[in-house]
């Protein structure tokens, strides 16, 4: 029963128009949820980050977990009609140029897709950390319906279908960072219908794909309270070394930088010990450098952070194989093991070490047995 309610809030999210500063739909979801649930408060920091707080009365947690994902896609924002039947629109995310001319777009009025297709771009360099091309604007002709008039800030997406599972896989029009925040909901949803005497913070951010600056802003508004262990999750592009359905993955760092050591260790203990409990759960350990995430800026501001994550096919709807524009797709028993796992680490009375402790018992013992030998080889 769990496994299929985790399911259902993971496609009735993924269903959910979104596009970095229009996440509207998804925050508004995410309210609802929270609504009148026992031991929850929901509240919006003034950037419109949400942070739901868990906290049961009999908790005795000293340092809680908050788990962080983003509610945007790389997608259009609407600017305005520019004349029957012809829209423009502001594109956010990192997707290279070459794949916007004549693709195809679909655009959420608020009571229904319209259709179109981009007639027209213009690129510019946004000349940040390593300069990279962008499509900035971009004219779309509507094709279904064409007399449709589109509310300027409507998010837009590429025009694929609902989501659909084949072969275990989930394919959607945007997994990334929905699932991740499916994935929170559903740790959420099962610590209340278990009455779980644990606490945890759930925050989820905005416009993390032009650069995490809703997850900045958390930082500088201090939304996230400091004792928190912060745990960030992704959906992050396949990468040598990491396999669809072996499990969630432990992400030790990304492009920029290298996480919270401690905390990074804590996590795959918590794993290691629901192996021992759960022998079918299975997870991966990677440095996942394909990208920079949340938690570089989580650290960068202070915060013991550390980060999850989901291997994602088609990252940014990209099949670079065949060179086209496609849906994304994670591997259901990945995104399965993830909830899992972050009831897991809620569940833990496990503290922290200031140092490994399993690896440090393994040095002792390496050393007491080959001290002897090593000596007397001088």
């Amino acid at each position: 029963m769990a496994k299929k309610r985790t399911e259902a809030l993971l496609t009735d999210l993924l269903a959910l128009p979104t596009a970095p500063f229009t996440e509207g739909l998804v925050r508004q979801y995410l309210r609802n949820f929270c609504t009148d649930q026992p031991h929850v408060d929901c509240r919006s920091d003034a950037a419109g980050n949400i942070l739901v707080h868990y906290k049961h009365p009999a908790s005795k947690i000293r340092r809680p977990v908050c788990f962080a994902a983003h509610t945007d896609h790389p997608g259009f924002r609407a600017l305005r009609m520019t004349g029957t039947g012809e829209l423009l629109a502001e594109w956010h995310g990192g997707v290279p140029p070459e794949y916007f001319p004549n693709a195809k777009v679909r655009f959420w009025t608020g009571t229904q897709w319209v259709h179109g297709r981009i007639t027209k771009t213009q690129v510019r360099s946004l000349g940040l950390i390593k300069p990279q091309p962008m499509v900035h604007q971009a004219t779309i002709a509507l094709t279904k319906p064409k007399s449709a008039v589109i509310p300027p800030k409507s998010p837009g997406m590429w025009d694929f279908p609902d989501h659909q599972i084949k072969k275990g896989m989930i394919y959607a029009r945007g997994c990334d960072d929905i699932a991740g925040c499916a994935a929170m909901v559903s740790c959420l949803d099962q610590l209340i219908q278990k009455n779980v005497r644990s606490e945890a913070y759930f925050l989820f951010t905005r416009a993390e794909e032009v650069g995490f600056i809703g997850a900045i802003a958390a930082c500088r508004l201090k939304t996230i309270p400091q004792k928190c262990l912060v745990v960030a999750i992704e959906t992050s592009s396949v990468l040598p070394g990491v396999v669809m359905g072996g499990g969630p993955i432990l992400r030790v760092g990304d492009k920029a930088s290298i996480f919270t050591a401690p905390l990074t260790a804590w996590c795959g203990r918590v794993a290691e010990d629901l192996q021992q409990q759960e022998p079918d759960f299975k997870f991966q350990r990677k440095l996942m450098d394909g990208g920079t995430c949340e938690s570089t800026a989580y650290v960068h501001f202070g915060y013991d952070a550390t980060g999850l994550c989901l291997a994602l096919g088609n990252y940014h709807n990209v099949d670079r194989q065949k060179k086209v524009l496609a849906p994304e797709y994670i591997h259901l028993d990945d995104y399965q093991g993830l909830v899992r796992w972050f009831v897991a680490l809620c569940r833990t009375r496990t503290p922290i070490p200031h140092h490994d402790e399993r690896l440090d018992k393994r040095l002792k013992l390496l050393e007491k047995r080959y001290q002897r030998l090593l000596m007397s080889t001088q």
